[in-house]
């Protein structure tokens, strides 16, 4: 019997063990907490047979899920049965959502870990965790050796962001080179590995130069900033002025880097110019990158009429991955820019971080955002409309902006002054109030601003508050004979919710040059982003403030583009044969749609539900991204073949390659694009796409989220892939539900294919005619 048991408990052993080794099984998936409340006891049952009981139902309300109870089994690790009621497992992010819609559900809501702080997009990705089963920076070797550039206004080579210590030698690839120009200190190193300046078509607007434009060097601040949020080093220690405190770092912390400088100090036409643009795209593109981020743009054109998407055309050509900017003139409709199909475009959301500072007056506080210094202790200062300190020779109106010059010292001094925000700089305000004499000022938003509220590094104690919380201001000012109050600002504050939600900056579709192609594709982190500065420009960007610092926070889609090119470079790394379109599907069909409370993103703008012509895809999730399961995959002749049916004939797609476009050219509905939109339905419609496998084999089934009003037929509704690399093709039917009805809005729903490890999601987007 002994030597049996021994048998038995060897195989035992194995097993255990096998299973252990299957555990990346929940690669994919995240560790959840479902929370049912309190347990209702029976007092007839002991608390064994009642903590049994508890466990079971938790295991059958799951297995209503998951529909399947071996799965059960494997994917619950808690259950919590003696006061709390609920459970802990690992689940698909559909499932996880499925079940917090049951009743008795109180919450479903992400394992969260706890840590020291560190500087914070990275972490609110998801790419800090400790697991190499979960991470992409672990997975992808942190972009290794990928090569990321980006066209914009230089590189500070000094930076702690662009050393390379610990790097070994340039990948043998690199055929690009340092360019000093007139700077004889600009030198480039194993992780800068090329740096180049383009100005001659600057030089044509502006006129004749001096020294300091013949070199790759960043005196703006904006192109060292967007590089080291790319692919910049681990830097501990970072801050700005004691805020945001952490260890600063790109996405690709491990990619080596190259700048291309094509922007320079803004004339009157601009400050980038398509000749240099495009001079530098045909450099990067020789010299050998993997990835290019291009956090600038114009007003949108026809394909062959700027640099952008004719440059961007022939480095995807190449396999080079383009990233732009979606563009910073919202919230208005109608206004994202850089809408090329074989562009990546980046629209720009918050992150759980925030920068509160409170102005307390009668027996109100209101948190705005400031990351400047506070009022010593809370002593009560006389409060003052900048519209009553007007200068002997200064309007109103102007004093109200507070304009330069605008403020009377003998009104101001020792008060907090209430500015209106517009007209100027934001911080160019609070100089003025401290030039007059004032302690401190409230930056209050015009209606046109509405909710949208900044942390600048002011250069005296502030807040920055909403036009609804600045009505309650003035109207205290107004109705208070001696108005006081004092300004609080904190620490900053690390899980701020609804965190992402919709900046109200970032550019919108509908895509005004082909409406039926969804932009922007997908949104990052693009507010209150800390990155590398330069040496050459203040906190506040502006002359009269002569501080330095090391780190920038800044915010716009310019920020957030550059969250996108460092995830390309992760999947560049772990990923190497996959084509920038590969790339873009597999971004934009893991994005999720929500925030951290598990609801809709908002748009900062409107406090409502944001749109996909507000995110795209959604908001990016690198983790996800590294295995999709299904792409939607394109080539150059697909694009060529887009054009052709836009009405481009062969003589103009010679600009791009010698091509001669089909008899019937596609329909560009039909392109293989991550997403679908009809902007003219008028009865029914139907769509081809066909999806990669680039994971295990298996079978996908679809599930429709329909817009409404329109039904949805997928065909088939089930595709099944015995290996890696196989396509499979499918059929998309729109129909309007009640015929000769149309819309003037747009309606949103969801396609997504899932063999429940898998969720790949296509947004649609639909709007009626008549």
């Amino acid at each position: 019997m002994a030597g049996r048991n021994s048998t038995l408990l060897l195989l035992f052993a194995f097993v255990f063990f096998i299973l252990l080794l299957q555990r990346p099984v929940f690669a994919t998936k995240e560790a959840y907490v479902v929370y049912l409340g309190e347990h209702s006891r029976d007092p007839d049952l002991s608390p064994w047979e009642a903590s049994m009981r508890a466990t079971e139902s938790h295991h059958e309300l799951l297995a209503s899920v998951l529909k399947d109870k071996e799965k059960v089994e494997d994917a619950i690790f808690y259950s919590y049965t003696h006061n709390i009621n609920g459970f802990a497992a690992y689940l698909g992010e559909e499932d996880a959502m499925e079940i917090s819609k049951y009743p008795g559900v109180v919450s479903v809501f992400p394992n969260r870990g706890y840590s020291l702080h560190t500087t914070r997009s990275w972490e609110f990705l998801g790419l800090e965790r400790n697991s190499e089963t979960h991470s992409a920076w672990n997975k992808a070797r942190f972009g290794e050796d990928v090569i990321i550039a980006n066209l914009d206004s230089g590189v500070w080579p000094e930076h702690q962001s662009f050393k390379d210590d610990g790097y070994g030698a340039v990948p043998s690839r690199w055929r690009g080179i340092c360019q000093q120009g007139s700077d004889q200190s600009f030198s480039c190193n194993r992780k800068l590995i090329g740096a180049r300046y383009f100005n001659k078509a600057y030089r044509a607007a502006a006129g004749p130069l001096n020294a300091t434009f013949y070199s790759p060097r960043d005196y703006d601040g904006h192109g060292s900033h967007t590089l080291s949020t790319a692919a910049g080093n681990f830097v501990p220690g970072a801050s700005i002025l004691g805020h945001a405190n952490g260890t600063a770092k790109g996405g690709s912390p491990r990619a080596r880097v190259a700048a291309y400088k094509v922007c320079w100090p803004r004339t009157f036409r601009g400050e980038c110019f398509d000749a240099d643009i495009l001079a530098a795209f045909d450099a990067a593109i020789h010299d050998g990158v993997d990835v290019l981020s291009l956090s600038l743009g114009g007003r949108p054109s026809a394909y062959f009429e700027n640099s952008l998407d004719i440059g961007a055309f022939h480095a995807v050509k190449k396999g080079i991955t383009v990233v732009c900017s979606a563009g910073n003139s919202g919230p208005n409709n109608s206004t994202v820019t850089n809408v090329a199909p074989w562009i990546l475009t980046v629209g720009a959301s918050t992150l759980d971080r925030d920068f509160p500072a409170d102005v307390v007056f009668g027996n109100k506080r209101v948190t705005g955002k400031s990351l400047s210094e506070a009022l010593t202790g809370k002593k009560l200062y006389p409060l003052i409309n900048s519209k009553e300190a007007n200068h002997g020779n200064a309007s109103k109106e102007k004093a109200e902006l507070c304009l330069p010059g605008s403020l009377d010292p003998a009104k101001v001094k020792g008060k907090i002054v209430v500015c209106l925000r517009g007209s100027s700089a934001r911080e160019a305000k609070g100089e003025t109030v401290r030039e007059a004499g004032g302690v401190g000022m409230v930056l209050a938003n015009s209606g046109s601003f509405g909710n949208e509220i900044i942390a600048d590094v002011h250069v005296l104690p502030a807040t920055h508050i909403t036009f609804s919380d600045g009505l309650a201001l003035y109207s205290y000012l107004n109705s208070t004979k001696s108005p006081l109050g004092y300004i609080a600002v904190h620490m900053t504050k690390l899980g701020a919710e609804p965190a992402p939600a919709m900046a109200s900056f970032s550019s919108r579709g509908p895509n005004t040059i082909t409406p039926g192609i969804l932009k922007p594709d997908i949104t990052a982190p693009g507010v209150d982003v800390l990155a590398a500065s330069t040496g050459d420009v203040s906190p506040t960007e502006l002359d009269f403030d002569r501080r330095r610092v090391a780190f920038m926070l800044k915010s716009g889609t310019s920020m957030s583009c550059p969250h996108i090119s460092g995830v390309v470079g992760l999947l560049k790394a772990l990923h190497p044969g996959w084509s920038p379109a590969a790339i873009k599907s597999a971004i934009m069909t893991t994005a999720r749609v929500w925030d951290n409370e598990k609801l809709p993103l908002l748009d900062e703008a409107t406090f409502l539900d944001a749109s996909p012509f507000n995110y795209g895809s959604g908001h990016v999730r690198p983790n996800r991204a590294m295995d999709p399961g299904l792409v939607y995959d394109l080539t150059t002749t697909d694009y060529l073949n887009f054009l052709c049916g836009l009405g481009y004939n062969s003589t103009q797609l010679a600009e791009f390659r010698s091509y001669s476009c089909p008899s019937k050219p596609p329909h560009i509905k039909d392109l293989n694009y991550p997403s679908i939109t009809i902007p003219d339905l008028s009865s029914s419609t139907k769509v081809t796409r066909v999806v990669k496998n680039v994971g295990s084999p298996g079978t996908y089934a679809v599930r429709v989220i329909e817009p409404r009003g329109i039904s949805v037929t997928v065909s088939p509704t089930n595709l099944t892939f015995d290996e890696v690399g196989e396509e499979k093709k499918f059929e998309v039917t729109l129909k309007k539900i009640k015929e000769g009805e149309s819309s003037a809005e747009y309606v949103f729903g969801r396609l997504i294919w899932t063999d429940r490890k898998h969720y790949v999601r296509t947004p649609l987007v639909v709007k009626s005619t008549s």
